[in-house]
């Protein structure tokens, strides 16, 4: 392995992980994925950005750490401040999304962070943990990349505005459009929960050699979970729960049924897995997939008790849903409003897309967004223009007049003669 203190090796790093950055999607490099997403065929997107790039650019990350180079303090730092930024910056972002083509493509940015930070710990549990999201990622965001397909199937669109009160006639994409939610917002037993953990315990073991720096990196990640499920308590509130809009399109049939088997048997094989990797992890990913990639032994700080915690919120769930159902057999008496009460319009419609749009008119927040907006972060646009405004230089250089060629010709020459004369 390459010890990384040596200059040379160091930037070798830095330029091989750019490369790593760009193919996963971790910021600065992550605008294409967003516009893929919105413009791309839902099943391109399911492959591309959503699982294969990811898998490609992670374990590239994770390789040049593992096996290649010898990674300091400085290096890991790099790491986990790129991938806290992302974290945290791309669900900021998909926040505020109206398309959930777009809003989705956000979420893959944000959670290239995740992957990021594991590796940048820099220790096996912290990087096994980035690697396991990775394969949750592939599976839980190729389920909501397909989901949505079936929605847009069936609908006709992809705007938060004109959809809602899809859950009674397309049951089957609420409920693993619903899983898949849950597992990449971390919550648990869903697999997604538990990669996160792992890499929570990568980032205290971290701290153990000293330093600050992995308490704001653990609250980035922290806050960026919290982010994600309010994310998609807006999508699905605003897809499945909400009043429909009335201006909703469906198929030619005119029907607003659920799609065919070929399109959600595909779904619920990976919403099954969200709970199968959740449940089971102990017993099948990290046994067979994680621990011979990593090829070293993984000391967890704590244990977390996948089977007796489902078993427990099973029961929660059970428990909630008899209340539930119970209320339905009590008598309620409905009289008129009183006492400043109002009468809810019939035709009063609130979608979920207007659930976090005060984010953007908060003073700091309110100038990034509009800096976002007009594409200052957009590293390949910034670069797009920087070429072109030296093209534009050069072409006003070569104006076709005779003099000005001789002169560059003339300064060449000293330029030449200057150098070759040192």
């Amino acid at each position: 392995r390459i010890d990384i203190a040596a200059p040379m090796a160091f930037w070798s790093f830095l330029l091989v992980a750019a490369g790593a950055f760009a193919k996963a999607g971790a910021i600065p490099f992550h605008t294409w994925i967003p516009e893929t997403a919105q413009e791309a065929p839902i099943s391109v997107t399911a492959f591309l950005p959503a699982s294969l790039d990811k898998l490609l650019g992670i374990y590239l990350l994770a390789r040049l750490a593992l096996n290649v180079f010898i990674l300091n303090s400085f290096t890991c730092a790099i790491l986990m401040v790129v991938g806290s930024i992302t974290i945290v910056a791309a669900v900021m972002m998909a926040l505020i999304q109206h398309d959930f083509k777009k809003l989705l493509g956000y979420h893959a940015v944000s959670q290239v962070g995740y992957m990021v930070l594991g590796i940048g710990t820099g220790n096996p549990i912290g990087i096994a943990g980035g690697l396991f999201h990775m394969l949750n990622h592939a599976i839980y965001k190729c389920c909501l990349f397909l989901s949505a397909g079936n929605v847009e199937y069936k609908t006709k669109t992809s705007e938060l505005d004109n959809l809602g009160g899809l859950s009674r006639t397309m049951p089957i994409t609420f409920l693993t459009t619903l899983i898949a939610s849950c597992a990449i917002s971390g919550v648990p037993p869903f697999n997604g929960f538990f990669s996160k953990w792992m890499i929570y315990q990568g980032l205290i073991e971290k701290g153990k050699s000293g330093g600050v720096l992995w308490v704001f990196c653990l609250a980035a990640a922290m806050f960026g979970s919290g982010l994600t499920l309010a994310s998609f308590i807006k999508l699905i509130h605003a897809i499945f729960l909400g009043m429909p809009s009335s201006g909703r399109r469906t198929t030619d049939d005119g029907r607003r049924n659920e799609v065919s088997w070929q399109m959600w048997l595909p779904v619920t094989i990976l919403a099954i897995l969200c709970v199968t990797f959740g449940i089971f992890a102990y017993q099948i990913p990290l046994k067979f997939f994680i621990k011979p990639a990593l090829g070293a032994g993984i000391a967890f700080i704590g244990e977390w008790q996948t089977l007796k915690a489902a078993l427990l919120l099973f029961a929660g769930l059970v428990a909630g849903l008899i209340i539930y159902f119970l209320g339905n057999f009590k008598s309620v008496r409905i009289s008129d409003s009183y006492i400043g009460g109002e009468p809810v319009e019939k035709d009063m419609r609130i979608s979920g897309t207007e659930f976090y749009n005060t984010i953007k008119e908060y003073g700091l927040l309110r100038i990034i967004y509009k800096k976002a907006e007009a594409g200052v972060f957009d590293i390949y646009e910034q670069g797009k223009a920087l070429v072109f405004g030296i093209g534009g230089f050069f072409q006003y250089l070569h104006n076709g007049v005779l003099p000005t060629y001789l002169v560059w010709t003339l300064l060449g020459m000293i330029g030449l003669f200057l150098f070759f004369m040192r």
